[in-house]
């Protein structure tokens, strides 16, 4: 399996993926931080990969998603955006929305 299919596994394997710098624990920018933090007050249960850790990910994943930058949110296999969009769709109260549609019961 080659980068780009093992890309399109993880994002349509997970209900919520961040592609991110560092960890949930220990983000490693701040855009990934407030990324994070957003996604933890919508009490989404979400998955992540840190691009830091993986540079073949890091060099690879914006030609898949067409997202030039980091953090990277999926939700139901779907790009959402980067931190500035996820946390637009939060301020109007559409990221909960989404994260809703995608929870597993």
């Amino acid at each position: 399996m080659n980068i780009k299919e093992k890309l399109q596994e993880q994002i349509s394997q997970n209900n919520i993926l961040i592609y991110m710098k560092g960890t949930p624990y220990e983000p490693r920018c701040g855009f990934s931080a407030k990324t994070v933090q957003v996604l933890i007050e919508c009490e989404a249960e979400f998955s992540y990969v840190d691009v830091l850790a993986n540079e073949d990910v890091r060099a690879t994943l914006p030609s898949v998603s067409d997202w030039p930058t980091f953090p990277q949110v999926f939700v139901g296999g779907e790009l959402i955006g980067g931190a500035d969009i996820v946390a637009e769709l939060y301020e109007s109260g559409e990221l909960l929305k989404l994260i809703n549609s995608v929870k597993s019961d």
